[in-house]
């Protein structure tokens, strides 16, 4: 039997695609995928959307067998992008927090393999876009978190959902609702990283991951990691509209609001 997922399977460079938040490049089999916005990397609706498109093209495209998640710059992603989202009103954070919401379930729904190289601090949206991930690297000098409860906002449904499958059932608590960073080891320990590496071997171990990944049969292992995932995939489908509101809320309480404005002066003080 020919082995679809055989590293080299893909065509030379497919395609090569740089959005305003987003870069896209395909070679021998191997989708990067680069967040490369301003304001490093923080997720606002432009990166959601393309990153969205992005991985409908990762999860359609028959030349490709495996996904790199990366990031340009000194940081993966910081999360939100609270100086942009903060003037947002009720209706309009609900249309960004459901369509961010969709991109999630969208990069954790992708049933090729996906590796997240980390080189530099993913708090936040940031952790929760590495934790759709089949295998998460990071680099020594890098910090990983889950901070949301601290600042006041809660976790949707559905990233809470992947969270509870994809964070080891010991250490979920501590994780997700003290809010903690983590580096090194510790983040190793945590559950919310696979390997811990110097900076500069991030990327090269990531690849060395996914070739084990694509040596194996493309279309078992897509299967198969549908049929892992669908019943997370499916509960989330079925729930999350429900949540919005919840998160909303949160969102919108004077004293979360007076963290985040908090936060928004310290960054434009910088």
């Amino acid at each position: 039997m020919e082995n679809e997922g055989a590293p080299g399977a893909g065509r030379g460079t497919v395609r090569g695609v740089m959005g305003q938040a987003v870069l896209l490049s395909v070679d021998q089999g191997v989708a990067t995928v680069r967040l490369g916005r301003a304001h490093g990397n923080a997720i606002n609706p432009t990166l959601v959307a393309e990153l969205h498109d992005v991985c409908r093209t990762v999860e359609t495209d028959d030349d490709v067998s495996g996904m790199l998640l990366a990031a340009t710059g000194k940081l993966f992603c910081p999360g939100l992008d609270l100086q942009e989202l903060v003037e947002l009103d009720r209706p309009a954070m609900e249309r960004f927090v459901t369509e961010f919401n969709a991109c999630v379930l969208a990069l954790y729904a992708v049933s090729k393999p996906v590796v997240a190289a980390i080189a530099g601090h993913a708090i936040a949206g940031g952790c929760v876009l590495t934790m759709t991930a089949d295998r998460r690297v990071l680099a020594e000098s890098a910090r990983i978190g889950l901070n949301e409860v601290k600042v006041g906002v809660p976790f949707p449904f559905g990233v809470s959902t992947i969270l509870r499958e994809q964070v080891p059932r010991a250490q979920l608590e501590e994780v997700v609702l003290l809010g903690n960073n983590y580096e090194g080891a510790a983040a190793q320990r945590a559950g919310l990283v696979h390997e811990v590496h110097p900076a500069e071997r991030v990327e090269p171990r990531c690849l060395e991951i996914l070739a084990e990944f694509r040596a194996r049969d493309l279309h078992a292992l897509r299967v198969t990691k549908r049929n892992l995932r669908s019943p997370t995939i499916e509960s989330i489908r079925v729930n999350e509209a429900a949540h919005v509101g919840e998160f909303l809320d949160g969102w919108f309480r004077p004293t979360t609001r007076k963290r985040i404005l908090g936060i928004v002066d310290e960054l434009r003080r910088r």
